[in-house]
């Protein structure tokens, strides 16, 4: 499923967008300097061409943006996109469908009559999970290895990093979550215990790999080395509290040791992060803690109101 982008379209004012050579889009914001950017999940506004030109029967001078849309698409109508799938736009963006018309139900799209002409009220939104330009002539697809949830695993390691010590937590962490969610496992990495290491590699990981979730294991305890949970604290929008004490918690009934574990759980967008310690041991037991509740985390973190929030799968279409 391919498509190629007509025109792009924006605007600082409600109303009309006008059309530019190209468009910067920018990850969890949408299109930089047009009005509808922000932070919620409506953050940038498709229409198939064939919409247009159906409208042109009757009103010819009919120009793109007319009916506030941000892109214009030819060969692929989004509106027959499933809500929840993304889309590689141009040489690094990727978007992910959100919502069609105004009512939030799948494939719905929502039209009202202007004279003798049915025209849609509004297209199909989407949210920018990653960031880039797009102009005239982009390239738009559907790539089924966005369908699924997309996860990275971080090892923090001096000695892992220098090549000193064998990972056993980053491939146990791998397999486990391949076993709980499911999904495509796109980087495992091994970082030093430095916070400007281990900060760059979840922007990384989040930004542009576009990772749903994000495990790091090792660097919670109270050795001077130990800074994940702070790096971690300086890349997240908000913490998830409730997390991180729930596997405290549980750890507390096997050794009093957990109450010194510092581990963070947060967001970053819409990529859970998640901290845990660095033996396999405790790597297993936390995440049979956190395992009940993952999925339904990772859904609600995409910001696609809940009604319409069924992420699907490279068969829907």
């Amino acid at each position: 499923m391919k498509g190629t982008v007509e025109a792009v379209c924006t605007s600082d004012s409600k109303g009309p967008k006008q059309c530019v050579d190209r468009i910067q889009l920018r990850r969890g914001h949408g299109v930089e300097g047009d009005i509808h950017a922000g932070t919620w999940h409506r953050q940038v506004s498709l229409l198939a061409l064939e919409h247009i030109e159906t409208m042109r029967e009757t009103m010819p001078d009919l120009g793109f943006g007319a009916f506030g849309e941000n892109m214009v698409i030819r060969d692929l109508d989004p509106a027959k996109v499933a809500i929840g799938r993304r889309l590689r736009i141009g040489a690094d963006a990727v978007l992910q469908i959100t919502q069609h018309g105004k009512q939030c139900h799948n494939r719905c799209v929502i039209y009202e009559t202007v004279g003798d002409c049915i025209m849609p009220k509004s297209g199909t939104f989407a949210r920018v999970v990653r960031s880039g330009t797009v102009e005239v002539g982009s390239e738009l697809a559907v790539d089924p290895s966005y369908d699924q949830v997309r996860f990275g695993v971080i090892t923090v390691s001096d000695r892992g990093a220098a090549g000193e010590r064998e990972d056993g937590a980053g491939p146990l962490v791998a397999e486990l979550l391949k076993s709980a969610i499911g999904g495509l496992e796109v980087a495992r990495e091994i970082v030093a215990d430095d916070r400007r290491a281990i900060s760059g590699k979840l922007v990384e990981l989040c930004d542009e790999h576009v990772c749903d979730l994000v495990v790091t294991t090792g660097g919670t305890g109270l050795a001077p080395r130990d800074v994940t949970p702070d790096a971690t604290l300086g890349v997240i929008d908000r913490e998830i509290p409730g997390m991180a004490e729930a596997m405290r918690t549980a750890g507390l009934s096997k050794t009093p040791h957990a109450m010194l574990s510092r581990a963070v759980c947060g967001q970053r967008g819409q990529t859970l992060i998640v901290n845990l310690s660095g033996s396999p041991r405790a790597v297993r037991e936390q995440l049979e803690v956190l395992e009940p509740v993952l999925a339904h985390a990772l859904e609600t973190a995409t910001g696609i109101p809940q009604d319409c929030a069924v992420l699907r799968d490279a068969k829907s279409g």
